[in-house]
C-alpha cells in the first residue's frame, strides 16, 4: 500500500470508515487505492475527466490489482457516480469556485441523493466553498489545516444533517472571537478563516494567515503607487482587513499561550 502524501494523508482521515466513496479528480486514484487497500472504504470510485489522468488511474488500480473494489470512471464532476452509490463525496485540489460549481452541478442532477459526507479540500477560496455549504444546508463538522511543501492547504468535513441550520448558526457566531466589531463583518470573516480552524488554532493556522498578511501588505505597498479616487479606497478596505485580521489572530494567540 502506497504512502499518501500529509495533504492527501489528512483528507483520508475525514473520510468516515466503512463509507462507499467517489473522489473527483482523482489524479492517479491516489486515495481510492489507499482508501480500499487500508480497509478503511469497501468500494470507491476514481473520477476524471481528462484522458491522461484516467489512463494513469487505471493503471495504477490494475497494478494494484484493485479493479473489484475501485471502479475508475470517466466523466465531468459527480456524472461518474450514480444518485445513491456513494455515502462519500471527495473533492480535493480544485479552486473553492470550480468545487462548488460541481456540487451546484451534482445537486441539481440528484448525485447527492444518500451521499451523507463532504470531504472538501480547496485550494483556493475555500470562503467559496463554506458558503455554499451554508447555502445549501450543510453542516461543516470539522475543519483540518495542513503544511506541505511550503503550502497550506485546508480541509472541510461537511454532513447532511437535519439540523445543520441550527448547528451552523452556533458554529458562526462570533462572539468567542470576543472582538467589538459588526456582527456581519465577524461573520464573513469566520467563512474566509474558518470557524473550526479559529476555535482551534494551531500553528498551521498561524503560519497561513502571517504568510496571507505579508501578500495584503505587499498588495498594498503597489496600490500606493496609485493617486487614483479607486486605489486609495482599495487601500483603506485592506488595511481594514489587515487590521481585523491582525486582531484575530493576536486574541487567538493570548488564548492559547
Amino acid at each position: 500500500m502506497r504512502a499518501l502524501s500529509r495533504r492527501l494523508a489528512a483528507v483520508a482521515d475525514l473520510v468516515p470508515p466503512g463509507a462507499r466513496v467517489a473522489d473527483i479528480g482523482s489524479d492517479h486514484a491516489l486515495l481510492p487505492a489507499w482508501l480500499v487497500s487500508s480497509g478503511k472504504s469497501p468500494f470507491a470510485v476514481a473520477g476524471e475527466v481528462r484522458d491522461g489522468p484516467l489512463k494513469a488511474s487505471a493503471a495504477r488500480i490494475e497494478a494494484d490489482g484493485l479493479q473489484d473494489v475501485v471502479s475508475v470512471r470517466k466523466g465531468d464532476g459527480l456524472a461518474v457516480v450514480a444518485p445513491g452509490e456513494v455515502d462519500c463525496v471527495v473533492i480535493a485540489g480544485m479552486g473553492g469556485a470550480l468545487i462548488a460549481s460541481i456540487l451546484d452541478a451534482g445537486e441539481a442532477a440528484g448525485k447527492l441523493h444518500g451521499v451523507r459526507t463532504l470531504v472538501l479540500q480547496p485550494n483556493v477560496g475555500e470562503d467559496i466553498v463554506r458558503r455554499w455549504l451554508l447555502d445549501h444546508g450543510w453542516h461543516l463538522a470539522s475543519e483540518r489545516i495542513v503544511e506541505e511543501d511550503g503550502r497550506w492547504y485546508e480541509i472541510l468535513e461537511a454532513r447532511s444533517l437535519k439540523d445543520a441550520d441550527r448547528l451552523n448558526a452556533a458554529l458562526y457566531d462570533p462572539s468567542f472571537l470576543g472582538l467589538d466589531r459588526p456582527a456581519e463583518r465577524l461573520e464573513a470573516l469566520l467563512i474566509r478563516m474558518g470557524p473550526w480552524l479559529l476555535r482551534h488554532p494551531d500553528d498551521c493556522l498561524f503560519g497561513k494567515w502571517l504568510s496571507e498578511l505579508d501578500k495584503l501588505e505587499s498588495v498594498c505597498r503597489q496600490i500606493e503607487r496609485s493617486d487614483s479616487p479607486e486605489a486609495a479606497k482599495k487601500l483603506r478596505d485592506l488595511r481594514e482587513e489587515i487590521e481585523l485580521i491582525g486582531e484575530v489572530l493576536a486574541c487567538l494567540q493570548a488564548v492559547s499561550s
